[in-house]
């Protein structure tokens, strides 16, 4: 049962089903009841209406369609047969799931090291580090360590060095931010966590973005978070804004977590505009808003004269509506597990006093590491910062890097897809480390449980989503380059051919563990 019962009125049922037919070109020629019913079951399998909310009577939906009662019924009974609709005399009808259909328990592990050499592992977006960067920003820090040796080496709220390093590089961003705004974490999940825990104890509701990141879903679900799913907006656009103003109005979440810079999974990046109005609307409605920039670095395409939004905090400031989290593990590299959180200096104080309780702090070789990368000299480099020009820091060329190996992958991997998987359908978004892909009519679940066993690991949709939304999806990180890229589609290819026959891809090959 989803966590928050959610209502879709009878106009905004009718706009998301005109838009869904747009989309897929117009009516087909199938019976009217039958029409409606493959419509509402699809905005529920994508997860643009949730599981568990409650649909429009049906006279109100008839008239908003401009159809008969008679149409709207039929169509309810149908998905009543199909297992999307349950129903119970004089308490209304709502969205369901068919029985049977188990949905993903846990998030996404890294693949077993001793798996590494006979699968291809689409599971973890992340890239190998950015050389010499990385080795050259660890060397400067050990020259740096010796003054913190001599010190018991607890710093809960992180090294003074780094603290500034970051609050320097909001500000150069347009977002005035001084170091007692900065705390550092294990990673950003370690930032997620401490913000959940401050903000939305258990039971609160959290509005998050519908898909979002998975292992932040399992984060909050395991904390006792009732979580209150947003649809995206169409294509790569970013979000639905009125769909967030509804959500934060009616269900009143005490926190919300978005990522407006080349979302995970769908890539969409969301307009300076819509980050103003969300900002806007979660003050309104007392919502923290938290926003994870962990991939804002990751702009690929950038057109000319147009730079990127300004961050979600331009248009707070002061941090008491909206958290910033960051990381270096997406940025530079996955082992690098130093993230951070920008907040107001009083938020920054109760996060660390509550760190006690946690993990006392983060490790301070990494986080001299990670200062050198910010500030240090890093000997010679070409390479440009954020698409500007110039020589920039280490952390400048180490993104560069990133941002070229992401560009070829993305391009073998895209290619690959068309060659070998034409009937799939993604959209290639201008920066990130993902492609969202719709599978056809075919499960993402099978897909993915098949591929694994032909040595190619990809998470399902489910994984991305709440109570089971987006089965027909698979998400596929750029990360593997030319041959690799092509021998992941040709595999997936034979699993989806596998699925479509109904047939199982045996059990000759190891499966490595998925969480």
């Amino acid at each position: 049962m989803a966590q928050w019962t959610s209502a879709v009125g009878a106009s905004q049922l009718a706009r998301l089903l005109s838009s869904h037919r747009a989309e897929a070109g117009g009516a087909r020629r199938t019976p009217a009841y039958r029409a409606l019913a493959d419509g509402v079951r699809l905005l529920v399998l994508e997860g643009r209406v949730p599981v568990a909310a409650r649909l429009p009577a049906e006279r109100e939906l008839a008239a908003a369609l401009s159809v008969s009662r008679t149409t709207v019924a039929a169509a309810y009974e149908a998905l009543r047969g199909d297992g999307f609709l349950a129903s119970r005399r004089g308490a209304g009808s709502w969205t369901a799931l068919p029985a049977g259909n188990p949905l993903p328990s846990g998030g996404l592990a890294p693949l077993p090291p001793d798996a590494a050499g006979t699968m291809i592992d689409l599971g973890c977006a992340a890239l190998p580090a950015p050389e010499p960067w990385l080795t050259r920003a660890f060397q400067g820090a050990l020259a740096d360590l010796p003054p913190y040796a001599h010190t018991h080496g607890d710093y809960p709220a992180g090294l003074p060095v780094l603290r500034q390093a970051l609050a320097d590089r909001y500000t150069a961003r347009g977002v005035p931010t001084m170091p007692e705004q900065i705390m550092i974490t294990t990673g950003a999940m370690g930032a997620v966590a401490a913000i959940r825990a401050l903000f939305a104890p258990r039971g609160e509701r959290v509005a998050v973005e519908h898909p979002s990141y998975a292992n932040v879903l399992r984060l909050l679900s395991e904390a006792g978070a009732r979580l209150v799913p947003v649809a995206m907006g169409e294509g790569l656009t970013g979000w639905d804004l009125p769909a967030w103003r509804r959500v934060l109005r009616d269900a009143a979440p005490r926190m919300a977590y978005v990522i407006a810079d080349f979302h995970n999974p769908t890539g969409a990046l969301a307009g300076e505009e819509q980050r103003r109005e969300l900002v806007a609307a979660a003050r309104a409605a007392g919502t923290v808003l938290v926003a994870d920039e962990t991939m804002s670095g990751l702009d690929l395409d950038a057109p000319p004269g147009e730079p990127m939004p300004r961050p979600v905090a331009a248009f707070d400031p002061g941090g008491s509506t909206v958290v910033t989290v960051g990381s270096a593990s997406k940025a530079i590299w996955a082992g690098l597990r130093i993230g951070w959180i920008r907040a107001a200096p009083e938020t920054i104080r109760s996060l660390v006093a509550a760190r006690v309780y946690a993990d006392l702090g983060s490790p301070v070789l990494e986080q001299l590491a990670v200062a050198r990368l910010l500030v240090g000299d890093l000997g010679q480099g070409g390479g440009s910062g954020d698409g500007s020009g110039g020589g920039g820091s280490g952390w400048d060329r180490a993104m560069e890097v990133h941002r070229e190996r992401a560009r070829e992958n993305r391009a073998a991997l895209t290619e690959a897809l068309r060659e070998h998987l034409p009937e799939w359908g993604f959209a290639v978004p201008r920066g990130g480390l993902t492609l969202w892909v719709r599978t056809g009519d075919l499960s993402g679940s099978r897909i993915a449980e098949a591929g694994e066993r032909l040595g190619v690991r990809v998470p399902s949709g489910p994984r991305f989503g709440v109570d089971g939304a987006f089965e027909g999806y698979v998400r596929l990180p750029f990360t593997v380059c030319g041959p690799v890229a092509a021998e992941a589609a040709s595999r997936l290819a034979t699993a989806a051919r596998l699925v479509a026959d109904g047939r199982s891809a045996g059990g000759d090959i190891p499966r490595s563990s998925v969480a």
